[in-house]
């Protein structure tokens, strides 16, 4: 075994450097580790709990391989991990700046850089200060929804759709969309119930095509203590569909005079996905910077959404992870 620092299944597998400080910084580390962590859980046959979205929009467990969370098998020397960079299959249908993913998987077999999978990550700490006190099924904890997190969600759900834009176009009823001011709250909020409806629309006709998108591993800790708990490790993986649920059923929900972050997240998905059923591209940093909703100079920003876990269903990593040994 190498003296070099490293996670497990990383060393010389991705674009982090583990011998630098900044790699076991809050920034770095929050993405690496969970990769690090499913992998750990590929190699002791435990598959992380998949969330997707069923045909009552609910939102399903079951499971999910290593294996399909990235793109090929953890243990294949080809396997190449990219943290923080652009998923380059985008690329046709994006005009201007493609965002980046917090992390793509790729190919690298014979000297190639074919992209696998895009997938957001989101390290969670359970349980969070409001339910810290409570028994441990009553713990939740909270995610944070970044406008980047949107923009990857309306390009799988794009994806879906190539080659059948004009399915997408009608299942967006276009009748109205067509003629929306979308910067003016006024008129767009009232539209919020239709639009949330037309988005469950084209979510309900592709339920079979849904696919990862989202790996959330949970960190879970005794109290407000640095102690982990017992059954500390655990990971999550959401689909692109399930996804939607974080902000789509608030949005529904919040009916009154303010426009909110979530009901905000629902325009910029439903505008996103109607510009590119209309003209083959969408353009996320217009969309997300001239939709606001708010002083011109208030810039989008993330919010969080509270989850009551389903960890208690799942079986827990009881055994922490550091630097390739167990």
């Amino acid at each position: 075994m190498s003296g070099e620092p490293s996670l497990f299944g990383l060393a010389g597998r991705s674009n982090r450097d583990f011998s630098l400080r900044e790699a076991w910084g809050k920034n770095q580390f929050n993405n690496c580790f969970p990769a690090s962590l499913a992998f750990y859980m590929n190699r002791e046959d435990l598959a992380p709990v998949y969330l997707t979205l069923d045909e009552d929009f609910e939102v399903r467990h079951s499971k999910i391989s290593a294996v399909e969370v990235f793109g090929a098998d953890p243990e294949s020397e080809n396997l190449f991990f990219c943290f923080e960079s652009q998923y380059t299959p985008y690329h046709s249908m994006v005009v201007g700046r493609l965002t980046r993913a917090d992390l793509v998987t790729m190919d690298v077999s014979e000297g190639g850089g074919k992209c696998l999978r895009s997938v957001e990550i989101k390290l969670t700490a359970l349980p969070d200060s409001s339910t810290v006190d409570r028994p441990d099924e009553e713990q939740s904890c909270e995610i944070v929804v970044r406008p980047d997190t949107i923009v990857y969600a309306a390009l799988s759900v794009a994806r879906i759709f190539e080659g059948r834009r004009d399915d997408l176009h009608e299942l967006l009823d276009p009748d109205y969309c067509g003629g929306v001011d979308w910067q003016s709250s006024e008129d767009v909020r009232p539209l919020i119930p239709e639009l949330a409806d037309d988005l469950d629309r084209v979510l309900g006709s592709e339920l079979e095509r849904q696919s990862p998108l989202m790996m959330q591993p949970v960190w879970k800790t005794e109290g407000k203590t640095l102690q982990l708990h017992e059954q500390c490790f655990d990971v999550f993986v959401w689909s692109d569909l399930a996804l939607t649920r974080l902000f789509l059923d608030r949005a529904k929900s919040q009916m009154g005079e303010r426009m909110t972050r979530e009901m905000r997240s629902v325009v910029w998905m439903v505008k996103m996905l109607h510009d590119f059923a209309s003209t083959g591209s969408m353009n996320p940093d217009r969309v997300i910077n001239e939709i606001v909703y708010a002083p011109k100079t208030t810039k989008p920003s993330p919010y969080r959404v509270r989850v009551r876990f389903i960890i208690y269903e799942a079986r827990s990593l009881r055994v922490p992870v550091w630097g390739g040994r167990r």
